[in-house]
């Protein structure tokens, strides 16, 4: 006997959780039968009852009434969900939310509501929400408040607010609280002051919007006069967190101009030739990165999201090797002649161009973004992309190694002495020749880093290094010609102040000014803002 009494025990625990089932059951039931019947006066009633019992399934209930899709089968009297499956609707149990099978509309009646009701079933979900045991579920409801602003969920959300502990969701709904006591016509003055104060502490637009409504409504002038006030501070606040904005973009475009730049600002500043291929180079990194990742979505489809990282040492490799190929095929007979390396690279641009048509096509290539560089997130009121971030981070690292392979490495200090003075280079045994095979082939390569990075950003096509070569050279004859710090504030400047003036003159306009400033900048410094010295230079 004494082996059966734990056996019993729990017997007797199963069958009370039964009967308690059994009993929630019953009671939700009742509850849906006096939502499914009567007029509705009576449907509003239960309505409220429904979202006062805390029910699990009361949520799914009430947004089906809402929307229409909650029916009762005609044949059994049971109250069901209804959504649409082709010619038929799919059936869920209303009470357990089981499948329940199919039917055709005439098989069913369905539970009819007006606007008004529409109305108390929001409020109600809206109630029912903000006590859910899912944090997110809480939040988003709180949020929905804010923008809703219904006086009719203030008891909800006073109750919500005693209950919650999450702080960031408790702020939330205090903030929405606070949204709905102003479009509350007879709430006390003393607490739409206070609900004044605690959306001026949130100052973003949405703040701005509640305020400005309170202010038009107010009828207590002290009220009126505080929700101006804060209005107006949080108008400062956003002008300031918009000029931050700005300075976002304009380092963002910056780095974008800097990857174009850099390369271009090798070959231009060492071997003294107009590049004008360069826009092709960048355009070559980028389709490598395309085709890199079609192999890679045929073959290997899980190491999508490093296909970036392979895409990078090979088009590296390629654009280097097509620049070394061009330079010792074209450039090395035109040095010393600048109008002529720059009519022959523009033609060879054109060569390249057409070439990238015939190979893939004049149409733009789809080129996916790793699921690291997907999304964005707030700083504030900073709304920061990861693709933009990682590709101001990329730039910077591109600058980085390139400052050290010139400083550390026997041809950075080939370059340099090239750069410095050629003649006495050659004198003391520097091949020349080579150094500038290499020279161009390291600029040809950055820029086909350049391209896996505006891949990212910009259509994959073959035009793809057109839009980039005019910057590029602006930015190196304003940076100064073959200085690398230059080419990095020239291309942080212009893209902050591109970045200024495009809300004002618009794009367009905006970069001829910034071309007619630069034109201006330079006939004071030829140089430009950081002039390279040495013999040859001088």
């Amino acid at each position: 006997m004494q082996s059966l009494r734990p056996f019993s025990v729990l017997l007797s625990v199963v069958a009370s959780l039964a009967l308690a089932g059994a009993a929630l059951a019953a009671d939700l039931a009742t509850l849906v039968g006096n939502l499914t019947s009567g007029g509705l006066s009576e449907r509003e009633a239960a309505i409220t009852a429904l979202a006062a019992s805390g029910e699990e399934r009361a949520a799914p209930i009430l947004e089906a009434l809402a929307a229409g899709q909650l029916y009762v089968r005609t044949s059994d009297k049971v109250a069901v969900i209804g959504k649409a499956d082709g010619n038929r609707l799919a059936l869920v149990d209303a009470i357990s939310g089981s499948p329940a099978g199919n039917a055709v509309e005439a098989d069913l009646e369905r539970v009819r509501v007006n606007n008004r009701l529409r109305g108390t079933i929001e409020a109600a979900v809206g109630s029912l929400t903000l006590m859910s045991p899912n944090a997110k579920v809480r939040l988003s409801a709180a949020e929905s408040l804010f923008k809703r602003r219904d006086p009719a969920a203030l008891p909800a959300l006073d109750q919500a607010l005693a209950a919650e502990k999450d702080p960031r969701i408790k702020r939330a709904m205090t903030e929405a609280r606070a949204a709905v006591v102003l479009a509350t016509a007879d709430a006390p003055a003393a607490q739409k002051l206070a609900a004044i104060g605690v959306l001026r502490d949130r100052a973003d637009r949405d703040s701005l919007g509640v305020l400005n409504a309170a202010a038009s409504a107010a009828s207590d002038a002290e009220v009126k006069a505080a929700a101006l006030a804060a209005a107006g501070s949080i108008e400062q606040t956003l002008a300031a967190w918009q000029m931050a904005q700005n300075v976002w973009y304009g380092i963002s475009l910056g780095s974008v101009l800097l990857l174009a730049a850099i390369g271009l600002a090798i070959t231009f500043g060492t071997m003294g030739v107009i590049n004008m291929a360069h826009g092709e180079m960048v355009m070559l990194g980028a389709y490598t990165t395309f085709v890199v990742q079609e192999v890679i979505r045929t073959s290997a489809p899980h190491l999508f999201d490093v296909s970036l990282a392979i895409a990078l040492p090979l088009a590296f490799v390629v654009s280097g090797a097509i620049g070394i190929l061009i330079e010792r095929t074209i450039i090395r007979f035109l040095y010393g002649r600048p109008l002529d390396t720059l009519l022959a690279t523009w033609g060879l641009s054109l060569v390249l161009q057409q070439a990238v048509r015939s190979i893939f096509g004049s149409s733009n290539r789809e080129v996916g973004a790793p699921s690291w560089m997907s999304g964005a997130f707030q700083l504030g009121q900073l709304n920061i992309t990861y693709g933009r971030l990682w590709i101001v981070v990329f730039s910077l690292v591109v600058f980085a190694a390139l400052i050290l392979i010139l400083r550390k490495t026997p041809l950075g200090l080939y370059m340099r002495a090239v750069t410095q003075n050629r003649p006495m280079a050659s004198a003391v045994g520097i091949r020349t020749p080579r150094v500038d095979a290499l020279t161009f082939g390291l600029g040809s390569g950055i820029a086909g880093l350049a391209g896996v990075a505006l891949s990212q950003i910009d259509n994959v096509s073959p035009n793809l290094g057109q839009g980039y070569i005019i910057d590029s050279f602006m930015v190196v004859v304003f940076g100064g010609v073959g200085n690398l710090f230059g080419t990095l504030i020239g291309a942080l400047t212009l893209g902050v102040v591109n970045k200024f003036l495009e809300p004002y003159a618009g794009a367009v306009l905006g970069k001829i000014l910034v071309l007619v400033f630069i034109i201006m900048f330079i006939q004071r410094r030829p140089r430009g803002l950081f002039a390279l010295k040495g013999r040859s230079v001088e």
